[in-house]
C-alpha cells in the first residue's frame, strides 16, 4: 500500500448510510468506506473514492448478531486476505479485536488504551448543547499490537464537531500485506465502536 501516515477517518454526517472518507497525510482520498444499511449479516464496502466505480474490497461477517462475530476481507477479485475478530466477553468493557492472516494465523491484536474516555463519550454526548462538543472532550485511542507485544499503530479520535474524525498513525515499519489487513480491521473496528458509542 505505501500510504504517507497519518491517515485521517472523517465520517459524513446527514447521510442514511455509516460512512466516511480514508485520506492520506496529503489529503488524497485512498478509500471510501460505507456499511450496508437494514442487513441482517454486516457487509462493508471499501471503494477507491466517493465515485464507488471502483471497489477495492469487501468486509463481511460471519453471522448475525453475535459477540465473537469475524470479519472476512475480501478483495475485488475474490481473494481473502485476512479477518478480523471481536474478542467476544473481553470486549464488553474494554474493545479487543483479533487480526488474522489469509491462513487464518494471528498477526496482530486492537486493545482499546483507556475504555473511560469512550465511556464518558458516550455518556455527555446524550447531554442537549454539551453534545455538540462531546468531539473535543474525550478521545478513545486503540492500540495495534504485534505477537511480541510491540505497538505498531494507533487510532485515536480528533478534535471535531460530532466526533466525526480519527486519525491512525504508523509507529513502526509494517509488510504491505499487514498494513493492508490492519487498516482494514480499523476500519471495520471503528465503524462497531461508533455504533456501540
Amino acid at each position: 500500500m505505501g500510504y504517507t501516515f497519518p491517515l485521517g477517518f472523517k465520517f459524513k454526517i446527514g447521510t442514511l448510510a455509516n460512512d466516511f472518507v480514508a485520506t492520506d497525510n496529503n489529503g488524497g482520498i485512498i478509500a471510501y468506506v460505507r456499511q450496508k444499511m437494514f442487513k441482517l449479516v454486516d457487509q462493508v464496502d471499501v471503494y477507491a473514492d466517493e465515485s464507488k466505480s471502483h471497489l477495492k474490497y469487501t468486509i463481511k461477517a460471519n453471522k448475525w448478531l453475535d459477540f465473537s462475530v469475524t470479519y472476512t476481507f475480501t478483495d475485488s477479485t475474490g481473494n481473502i486476505v485476512g479477518r478480523v475478530g471481536r474478542k467476544g466477553w473481553k470486549s464488553i468493557w474494554k474493545a479487543h479485536y483479533n487480526i488474522f492472516d489469509a491462513n487464518d494465523n494471528l498477526e496482530y491484536t486492537i486493545s482499546e488504551a483507556n475504555p473511560w474516555a469512550k465511556v464518558m463519550d458516550s455518556f455527555t454526548s446524550e447531554i442537549p448543547i454539551v453534545s455538540l462538543f462531546t468531539g473535543y472532550l474525550f478521545h478513545p485511542k486503540y492500540k495495534v499490537i504485534d505477537n511480541s507485544g510491540t505497538e505498531v499503530a494507533i487510532l485515536k479520535k480528533e478534535n471535531s464537531f460530532f466526533g466525526r474524525k480519527f486519525s491512525v498513525n504508523k509507529l513502526q515499519e509494517i509488510k504491505d500485506g499487514d498494513e493492508e489487513r490492519i487498516l482494514l480491521s480499523l476500519m471495520m473496528m471503528i465503524l462497531l465502536e461508533r455504533r456501540r458509542g
